[in-house]
């Protein structure tokens, strides 16, 4: 498995954030980006994992509401990953990924897309 500590991890995360267009990131309201070790059920199935309510589905988001999350897990992308490139590479994808899904995006329209 590909080894890299939280903090090396979270810049690749915040390197690869900031290669994202500008025009996907604007209409990102109330959304933190969160990196953990490993999903609640210990898998290294899970590479990340959009936590709120979809823009789509949303009423009018009030004052003081918590902020939906975006979650990348650290251990289930290290040993999907062969090398630092690879690693890159899945990070941009997971976050597109649950980017779309705050933006309403299902899975199948993903995969459709070339992104699932």
């Amino acid at each position: 498995m590909l080894q890299l500590d939280h903090e090396g991890f979270e810049r690749l995360v915040i390197d690869e954030l900031d290669l994202l267009p500008d025009d996907m990131l604007d209409g990102l309201d109330n959304v933190i980006f969160v990196v953990e070790d490993l999903p609640e059920d210990g898998s290294l199935d899970l590479l990340g994992l959009y936590d709120g309510i979809a823009l789509t589905e949303r009423g009018q988001y009030g004052f003081g509401e918590m902020p939906d999350r975006i979650i990348l897990y650290r251990q289930p992308l290290l040993a999907f990953c062969a090398d630092i490139d690879e690693l890159r590479d899945q990070i941009h994808i997971t976050l597109v990924h649950e980017i779309a899904h705050f933006y309403g995006i299902d899975d199948s329209r993903l995969h459709e897309l070339g992104w699932g």
